[in-house]
């Protein structure tokens, strides 16, 4: 996810590299293959040449109102047109938000929430799991990327959006969800006990060798400042070679994807292009830092990297600042700006696509490692991990 930062700080707007709304109870991770475009100029070329015939929406509206067999809400109706407007772009991360969704979603940017911790997106018009959380209740329960969701609670889930089946799967602590998996051609079934999830953006630590391990797992607010953190201790200790963990990282604020970028990339140096229609509309430059630079660098990549973590890996990558190890990243490059509406709503729209500085299209490609090391199941089982090993010999 990306935050917009307009130079004021009265803006109520925010830009996301990516959706995530952590399922921790539900999150959803932005996500997704196969985004159709949804442009603001799009929406001003609209307003701009022609004007919408409301008079067929009051024609539904009174309709509904004296032939409904049941209660009506009025704020429910408004609620649904104005759902129905964001769900006609066909784009599943342009989004209405209640009131209530809004508080759900900024709750979940902090990392701090009820539910079973991992990431959600759609492929395909399927709910599936981005990535479990380490050591939370999904992963423990065996929840694993890619499994799609076809029931909650066994309700079936194939049509759900993403905020409604997030939705579905919070709620208290110390209850429970089951959820219907899809495996490949197989069927699981999973209870997960919900819990209190704190999830700290970063986390560090100097390995023997010294190696700086920095395991980033969204751009949060404290990314960057943590990383500055982690750069101090990795200097006091004399560690002088880079392990950056990304995988399984759903993304998050783009402010903070251009900062961690920027402890490499020299300041004015393009980290990521923002392109809309095809064309550049803004270069998102690097600024002052610097603090890894000309230090030996790896970084881990899996299926469950995504926008934020690409736009690093990719600018990484094309200057030739670090080796990408693992599997290829997930694919999504497009761009959200959430806006407040009036009563607490907000409508989070689809406004533009992320390209590498080599001009590599993140959405729906993804970034390649540069040494591809697979991970079996029984060998995180086993407390295995071969990408992290390769890595490691690759900075020893």
């Amino acid at each position: 996810m990306e935050k917009k930062k307009k130079q004021t700080a009265i803006s109520k707007s925010f830009y996301f590299v990516s959706l995530i709304i952590v399922f921790m109870g539900g999150a959803v991770a932005g996500h997704l293959i196969d985004i159709p475009s949804f442009r603001k100029s799009s929406l001003t070329s609209l307003n701009n040449n022609s004007k919408l015939d409301y008079s067929s929406v009051q024609e539904a509206v009174d309709a509904l109102k004296s032939s409904y067999d049941g209660q009506l809400n009025d704020s429910d109706l408004l609620d649904g047109l104005k759902k129905g407007l964001a769900e006609a772009t066909d784009d599943p991360y342009t989004e209405y938000f209640t009131a209530s969704e809004s508080k759900d979603f900024n709750e979940q940017i902090t990392g701090s929430f009820t539910g079973i911790g991992a990431e959600l997106g759609k492929e395909n018009d399927n709910i599936v799991v981005i990535a479990p959380l380490k050591g939370f209740p999904a992963e423990k329960a065996g929840v694993q990327a890619k499994d799609i969701i076809i029931k909650i609670n066994d309700e079936d889930a194939t049509s759900l959006s993403i905020t409604e089946a997030v939705g579905k799967i919070r709620g208290p602590k110390d209850t429970e969800v089951k959820l219907t998996l899809l495996r490949g051609s197989e069927q699981v079934e999973v209870t997960i006990t919900r819990s209190d999830i704190k999830v700290p953006s970063v986390d560090y630590k100097v390995e023997n060798g010294g190696i700086c391990y920095i395991a980033i797992s969204r751009f949060s607010d404290d990314t960057d400042t943590i990383v500055k953190e982690a750069a101090s201790t990795c200097k006091s200790q004399n560690a002088n070679k880079i392990l950056v963990d990304l995988r399984n990282d759903p993304g998050g604020y783009l402010d903070q994807a251009i900062r961690v970028a920027s402890h490499w990339v020299d300041q004015g140096k393009t980290v990521v292009s923002e392109k809309r229609g095809g064309v550049v509309i803004k270069d998102h430059q690097a600024i002052a830092g610097q603090e890894f630079k000309g230090l030996k660098t790896v970084v881990l990549i899996n299926g469950g990297s995504a926008s934020a973590s690409e736009i690093l890996a990719g600018a990484l990558k094309d200057y030739g600042l670090a080796t990408l190890v693992g599997e290829k990243s997930y694919g999504k490059g497009s761009v959200q700006e959430v806006d407040p509406l009036s009563g607490g709503a907000s409508i989070k729209i689809t406004i533009a696509r992320w390209y590498t500085p080599n001009d590599k299209n993140i959405d729906k490609q993804g970034i390649e490692p540069d040494e591809k090391v697979d991970i079996t199941v029984d060998q995180i089982k086993a407390g295995e991990d071969p990408q992290k090993a390769k890595a490691l010999e690759l900075l020893k």
